[in-house]
């Protein structure tokens, strides 16, 4: 069994750069924002760092990142100063955001009236928030509803553990609230 998280604030183009191809060094720089060339580049020298230089990095029918001549399959994330990467030898998926985000204007569409009230912790909409984009790159379905497909059955925030349902398969994800962020995980 692997199972692997790894997490890194961003890493500067020359920390990248032994761990990033020609042509993923040429597109991040096409991108105007450089954050988003950060986040590019950084979970990729990332994912090399520990699978080694050669791997090869492509995108499935969905957009998701795969690793195809790999035993692996992968997630990433990414906020403001964060990239996570979960790699596992099982279907995996990952979410990140900065546990000072406020997620109270958007946990109203996203979630049930019953998932609202599992938690009275003032960091419950932001977990909430991370569990249902974990659970929506997990189901690999474009399109679901969050509230409708993607629901929380149970959850223990100092366990860091939740139970979820997505669309009819049971998940078990597993939550880390380090302070600073919040980072939310399958297997």
């Amino acid at each position: 069994m692997i199972r692997e998280l790894l997490v890194s604030p961003f890493l500067s183009e020359s920390e990248t750069a032994l761990w990033v191809t020609a042509e993923e060094a040429a597109h991040a720089a096409g991108y105007g924002s450089l954050r988003r060339r950060a986040e590019y580049l950084t979970w990729r020298a990332l994912v090399r760092r520990r699978l080694g230089a050669g791997v090869r990095i492509a995108y499935d029918e969905v957009g998701a990142p795969v690793l195809p001549e790999t035993p692996w399959y992968l997630s990433v994330a990414h906020c403001a100063g964060c990239v996570a990467v979960y790699l596992a030898d099982v279907r995996c998926a990952v979410d990140v955001e900065p546990a000072v985000r406020d997620f109270h204007r958007v946990v109203d569409r996203i979630a049930t009236p019953a998932e609202r009230a599992l938690s009275s912790d003032s960091r419950w909409p932001g977990v909430l928030w991370c569990v249902k984009e974990c659970l929506y790159k997990y189901a690999r379905r474009p399109g679901a509803d969050f509230a409708r497909d993607l629901r929380v059955e149970s959850a223990d925030l100092v366990q860091g553990r939740v139970d979820a349902r997505a669309f009819d398969e049971a998940v078990s994800l597993t939550l880390r609230l380090d302070g600073e962020f919040t980072i939310v995980s399958i297997p």
